[in-house]
């Protein structure tokens, strides 16, 4: 209730009320006191919750957390920084890692070949990144200025030093296996019989840790898909009916000639004597009876008596294609077979120089050979002139010049069809080969 006696308050004490109100403290005395400092209140008691010991604890072990947070972060960021950083190797180096071998020995090797700075580094490099198990045996290059991870990713890759061997046209499977087995870098030995045809000549490329077996299976298979492409592209009037036939007619070709633009034309001429029931008369099948797939021996000279040789492959005695190849043909002789020239040409002979000559009547023939026989004269007799008169001149022989006046006769072996350099040159005695021989009708 209102005390209506008071007597009502003047403007001053008014607004003096109002200010304490306000500060929240009594008004001041005089005016000195009014200019001193409000007096900071007390900090709030501390609650007991938060002194409990599970509770310090607990904000002790978040502080170690967040400090070991921050230092592995660190940590990490500079190790990944070091990890793909350039190194300091100069030049380009090869290493080697060798099957079964693990993380750790691989790091060892590099860091004491100088290609890591640190085999820890490497090694926490490559687990962080997953990749322990896939690192690939092989020889690799690691190039100048190649970080860790440039060294993770291409054992990764598998991408080693690629090595190669190359396999000639026309070797026997016995002489390819050789080759093979002598390469120094590839691994393992092939004892095995090849069979004969059975593998592509090509340039193959492998890597350090690849096996004999390994190169000598994709020699398989090369061969076997290049044989369906080329059977399945083949001219549909062949006088042949398999595959099979197809390689062994190649085989004779690669060994008749080397020039590309000649292996057409000599596959016509055996076709056409397919067709026409002629005996293929081919020197190198007589060569390949006599011995096998051991090779021609070095320096022999197929001769006349050698036509009479009875064996399976000599196509002077036997009707129509030898029972296998006698080589291994490539490429380029198993498309000859499958698209002859369109030719009526049955005879070919050497021209001296490397290439044949061909012929279609056995008229034409005995021309052509009468000529390379001139022609192999001329030269055999310019050749031992030519070495006499060098005798002459500078007195004692020199074994060399000789040698090589002796090649400057005309180096084209054996000519096919047994048109040997010793065969009858009479023209009553003509070799077998020039002999259109017919053979008998079914």
């Amino acid at each position: 209730m209102t005390d209506l006696t008071r007597e009502p308050a003047t403007a001053a004490d008014d607004l003096s009320a109002r200010l304490s109100s306000s500060l929240g403290r009594a008004a001041p005395k005089s005016p000195n006191e009014a200019l001193q400092p409000e007096p900071v209140p007390p900090p709030p008691t501390r609650s007991r919750a938060v002194r409990h010991p599970l509770v310090v604890f607990f904000n002790f072990i978040l502080s170690v957390v967040i400090i070991a947070v921050a230092v592995a972060g660190g940590a990490l960021w500079l190790g990944k920084t070091q990890f793909e950083a350039p190194s300091d190797l100069e030049q380009a180096r090869t290493f080697a890692v060798e099957e079964q071998t693990g993380l750790g020995a691989i790091a060892d090797e590099l860091q004491r070949e100088g290609l890591v700075s640190s085999r820890w580094l490497f090694v926490a490099g490559v687990v962080l990144s997953q990749q322990q198990s896939n690192l690939k045996a092989g020889e690799y290059l690691i190039p100048a200025g190649a970080s860790m991870k440039d060294i993770m990713d291409t054992m990764v890759s598998g991408r080693g030093i690629l090595y190669s061997i190359t396999i000639p046209e026309g070797l026997t499977s016995r002489e390819i296996v050789a080759r093979i087995n002598a390469d120094p870098i590839l691994t393992g030995e092939i004892v095995e019989v090849l069979a004969e045809g059975s593998l592509l000549p090509e340039t193959y490329k492998f890597t350090r840790g690849d096996t004999r077996e390994e190169l000598i299976e994709r020699m398989r298979r090369e061969r076997d898909a290049v044989l369906t492409s080329v059977w399945n592209r083949r001219a549909s009037d062949l006088p042949i009916s398999t595959p099979e036939e197809l390689v062994v007619l190649a085989s004779i070709v690669e060994k008749e000639t080397a020039l590309a633009d000649e292996r057409s034309r000599v596959a016509a001429v055996f076709i056409n004597r397919l067709r026409l029931n002629m005996r293929l008369q081919s020197d190198p099948t007589v060569i390949y009876g006599m011995f096998k797939d051991t090779g021609r021996p070095p320096g022999f000279v197929l001769s006349r008596p050698d036509l009479d040789a009875s064996t399976p492959y000599n196509t002077y005695l036997i009707n129509g294609l030898p029972p296998g190849p006698i080589a291994n043909p490539g490429r380029a002789s198993l498309e000859s077979i499958a698209s002859p020239s369109r030719t009526r040409d049955l005879f070919f002979v050497a021209d001296g120089t490397g290439g044949h000559v061909f012929a279609e009547t056995y008229e034409e023939h005995l021309r052509n050979v009468a000529r390379w026989r001139q022609f192999n004269n001329e030269a055999t007799t310019a050749a031992a002139a030519q070495a006499v008169e060098r005798q002459l001149g500078g007195g004692a022989s020199d074994p060399a010049s000789d040698a090589a006046g002796s090649a400057d006769a005309p180096q084209g072996g054996d000519p096919p069809m047994a048109l040997s350099p010793d065969a009858p040159a009479a023209a009553g005695d003509a070799p077998l080969s020039l002999q259109p021989q017919l053979r008998p009708e079914p």
